[in-house]
């Protein structure tokens, strides 16, 4: 709990009097003080952010707000594929194998990357770029059908998370038309940055969201933070569950938004590297548990790329804490983690 009680010196009164007036005297009697809660709203990389928190001490919201924004358009200056004089949108702009010298901020968010491609065996892979843009979810623009077989080989051909590496700040491609997209981890980064400002602020009860991976730190005056998964439908906004995360992020990967159609067949924005296409499989959300942001939400993308049964076998191989919702002929199942079992405290919705 974070309830506050001031104390102050006891006036005797009679009991039923005080009741009767239904306030307590100034100077007399305990004043029982609850923090309220307050929220900061915005825009950034392509969605929005919320920060709600509590606090006992008095916050200059504008000064905070200022401290977020001017972090998050440093982020989308470092690491967005929207903002041509990005960091990351010169670096694929270098047709070059010579090394490119890169910001600790973006150093750790590949390094990162790598990390979970590695572990992952390739799912994950940031160097997907160029795939992006030709199935028509990057910064080009929509397409309206699937590429040509062709078009897809020959972009495969210079993709690969082993055609990168990272020194220290010093980035380097050993393919000179790679390029870069880190969209399924910087959002995730984003939060834990904005976390830490809070944190600096002395702000102790939080929670943190950007485009729905999230972040929480303490508590509500009267319960526990309590975050949603969506029910993975089109068009609809339903709750599939409530999970109360404690001082942890949580990220979330679907499918189930951001696609196109074509012949009847779904084309989402999850693609496989391995057979350079959007994923088929059954699998419409995944949720991964982590103390940070960054980790989940690369973790909850490798897993959606995954099918069911090999996410399902990864998360408990690795013990990650992991919700996967599947469809079924007759609704969703779940499928969860061992390390995920116990945040599952609240009843489907």
């Amino acid at each position: 709990m974070i309830t506050a009680l001031m104390t102050k010196r006891f006036c005797f009164f009679p009991i039923f009097w005080l009741l009767a007036i239904g306030v307590a005297l100034p100077g007399c009697l305990p004043v029982l003080t609850v923090p309220q809660e307050q929220e900061l709203q915005g825009r950034t990389m392509g969605t929005t952010y919320s920060i709600k928190f509590f606090s006992q001490q008095a916050v200059d919201s504008q000064l905070l707000q200022q401290r977020v924004e001017q972090e998050l358009e440093l982020i989308n200056d470092l690491m967005s594929t929207y903002r041509p004089a990005s960091e990351l949108m010169q670096f694929n702009r270098q047709q070059t194998t010579e090394p490119f010298m890169i910001s600790e901020p973006t150093a750790k968010v590949i390094a990162e990357a790598i990390r979970i491609a590695e572990q992952t065996e390739g799912v994950l892979d940031i160097t997907i770029a160029p795939l992006v843009e030709l199935w028509g979810f990057g910064a080009a623009g929509r397409v309206s059908e699937r590429p040509a077989a062709a078009e897809l080989a020959a972009v495969s051909a210079y993709i690969g998370i082993d055609k990168i590496s990272l020194t220290g700040q010093r980035l380097q491609k050993t393919e000179p038309r790679l390029a870069l997209d880190l969209s399924t981890i910087a959002k995730g980064y984003g939060v834990d940055r904005l976390a830490e400002i809070l944190d600096s602020a002395g702000i102790k009860d939080y929670m943190v969201d950007i485009g729905g991976e999230m972040r929480v730190k303490g508590s509500k005056p009267d319960r526990p933070w309590r975050v949603a998964i969506e029910k993975p439908v089109a068009g609809d906004r339903a709750v599939q569950r409530i999970i109360t995360p404690g001082n942890m992020a949580m990220a979330t990967s679907g499918d189930y938004r951001n696609y196109f159609e074509q012949d009847g067949v779904r084309y989402s924005h999850l693609i496989d590297p391995r057979t350079a296409e959007p994923v088929q499989h059954r699998t419409v959300s995944s949720t991964v548990i982590h103390p940070s942001s960054m980790t989940a939400d690369g973790y909850a993308t490798a897993l959606h790329i995954m099918n069911a049964a090999e996410a399902l076998q990864f998360a408990n191989q690795h013990q990650l804490a992991a919700l996967l919702i599947v469809k079924t002929d007759d609704g969703f199942s779940e499928l969860a983690s061992e390390a995920f079992k116990p945040f599952l405290v609240d009843e489907v919705r």
